[in-house]
């Protein structure tokens, strides 16, 4: 504890997630477990499972597609639920509206699918994102309409906002409108809180921007990007939103890395559309996720299909059928009804520890803690021990840490060995490409040619298969695959400690392998 203490004093602010680490988070210790998975899937307090186990056990639910006394009782706690979701955004109920989903994939699918996509219309892409939002280019493919990526820089995985310009082209339409608004346009701000994202990127400084889009924007179409990578932990600005809404694009903002440890207020930044992933915040319940949507936005959406839930009326002697109102119309079947009261005490525990605040001044001194200590880890010849993909500070970055550690011939340890040697030392952490692979392929400098080459590595193959990712040595490339830390709620000091004394005592001064290694079956 010293140790951190006398690098980040702030630390000993935090003291209570060491209390509750005891108490609430007890069963870490207990197992001798050491868990560094954070971006994967946060943990569940006791007092969660308690609640859930009390709730079921006092009242009687059912089915809410109903009037009667059980059905009335879900539909109330569902509607509870919805409203302390909005309450937690700082997002007013008349603005924005809350559809429950199975998680932060199923909510991007709803955008994807029923987006009015055309031939005239482009979808905009981070390189740096989920492939939950990746996907999101076969519907804009289905439509006719272009997809266009913006690159990451190799060094940072960080994105220059000229090139976010550039691939946000104006209608013409708005270009007289948008010079009339240009001056004394500021850049919105958010709730002033130390984990917040709203201070401008360096590049971005003098870039005009508003908190809302002008009046009758045209739409040119969607820009998706994530408020924090799950690769890199990088957090791309918020500043984003306003820009890209002014040149007439709405915005899907992938918050489901963000919100653990930080706050976002949808009263200052307004997205079109919002992924959220409660287990990711405070790990139960699993299986529930969200869009929230700016009313006008959803209102836009156009569902290429309906369903039991989603509907007020239909017929089958005629092809007739209306949808649902708001949420409902995107709400297919019966909702999660048992597990969705659990967000709102999930929320309620994160308000009542001291809310994103104290988790991210907590999360923010491990992460620079670990990287100052990962950065100092040296072979007995002075020679690196680990190699990080991303920022090597905490500046605008959350506390997720992707990088790889080297052996003492200079070769990249492959992070299969890595994933088999922690977990014998009963260490969770995440290995791979994280289901990113555009930062992945800035992270280790894949071409285009490297690509094909992989892809073409078996004939037919429709995924990169572990031949192809097995021969990437053969193209000149270190590696295919990382190695991923992350902190959250229950993370301390013991926990980095831990961590590095295994790296050190496994990894400094060996030569590696990759010999008898399990198969890599996909990224």
């Amino acid at each position: 504890m010293a140790g951190i203490l006398d690098a980040h004093p702030e630390y000993r602010d935090t003291a209570l997630l060491d209390e509750l680490r005891e108490s609430e988070y007890g069963y870490l210790d207990a197992q001798d477990h050491v868990y560094l998975d954070y971006t994967g899937a946060g943990l569940a307090a006791r007092a969660q499972h308690r609640a859930h186990d009390a709730r079921l056990a006092s009242s009687v639910f059912g089915n809410p597609h109903s009037v009667n006394p059980t059905s009335a009782a879900a539909t109330q706690a569902v509607e509870q639920a919805r409203a302390r979701i909005l309450a937690h955004l700082n997002a007013s109920p008349d603005e924005y509206a809350v559809i429950f989903t199975a998680n932060a994939t199923g909510a991007a699918r709803i955008v994807g699918e029923a987006y009015p996509f055309g031939r005239n219309s482009r979808l905009v892409l981070t390189a740096d994102n989920h492939n939950s939002l990746n996907g999101l280019r076969e519907f804009a493919r289905a439509a006719g309409a272009k997809t266009v990526y913006i690159p990451s820089r190799p060094a940072d995985l960080r994105a220059d906002v000229a090139n976010v310009v550039a691939a946000l082209p104006q209608k013409k339409g708005l270009l007289h409108q948008l010079s009339k608004a240009a001056a004394g346009m500021c850049l919105p701000c958010s709730r002033p809180d130390e984990t917040q994202n709203h201070t401008p990127h360096p590049e971005a400084k003098g870039q005009p921007h508003e908190p809302q889009r002008p009046k009758h924007a045209g739409r040119n179409g969607l820009f998706a990007y994530p408020a924090q990578s799950n690769f890199s932990g990088v957090r791309h600005p918020l500043d984003w939103v306003s820009l890209a809404q002014q040149r007439g694009y709405d915005v899907l903002l992938d918050a489901a890395a963000y919100l653990p440890t930080a706050s976002l207020d949808l009263s200052a930044v307004q997205p079109d559309f919002v992924l959220a992933s409660w287990y990711k915040v405070f790990g139960y319940p699993t299986g529930v996720g969200c869009l929230v949507a700016r009313r006008p936005a959803l209102a836009r959406l156009r569902r290429p299909w309906f369903s039991g839930g989603s509907i007020t009326a239909v017929a089958v002697g005629l092809p007739l059928h209306r949808m649902a109102d708001g949420s409902e119309a995107f709400e297919d079947g019966t909702l999660n009804f048992l597990a969705i009261p659990d967000v709102h005490f999930g929320l309620d525990w994160l308000a009542g520890l001291g809310g994103p605040s104290l988790v991210g001044k907590r999360v923010r001194c491990l992460t620079a803690w670990f990287l100052e200590r990962l950065h100092r880890l040296r072979h007995s010849d002075g020679s690196a021990m680990a190699r990080v993909y991303g920022p090597a500070d905490t500046r605008m970055r959350g506390a997720t840490v992707a990088f790889n550690f080297i052996d003492a011939t200079g070769a990249v340890v492959d992070e299969r060995l890595v994933a088999l040697e922690s977990s014998a030392a009963r260490i969770s952490l995440r290995t791979g490409c994280f289901c990113n692979p555009g930062a992945g392929e800035a992270a280790f400098s894949l071409r285009a040619t490297d690509l094909r080459n992989l892809f073409r590595t078996r004939a037919g193959a429709a995924v990169i298969d572990e031949v192809a990712l097995d021969s990437h040595r053969g193209l000149g490339v270190p590696s295919v695959g990382a190695v991923r830390v992350s902190f959250g709620l229950a993370s301390t000091a013991a926990d980095v400690d831990r961590f590095l004394g295994f790296a050190e005592k496994t990894y400094k001064d060996r030569v590696t392998s990759s010999c008898g290694l399990p198969p890599r079956t996909g990224c």
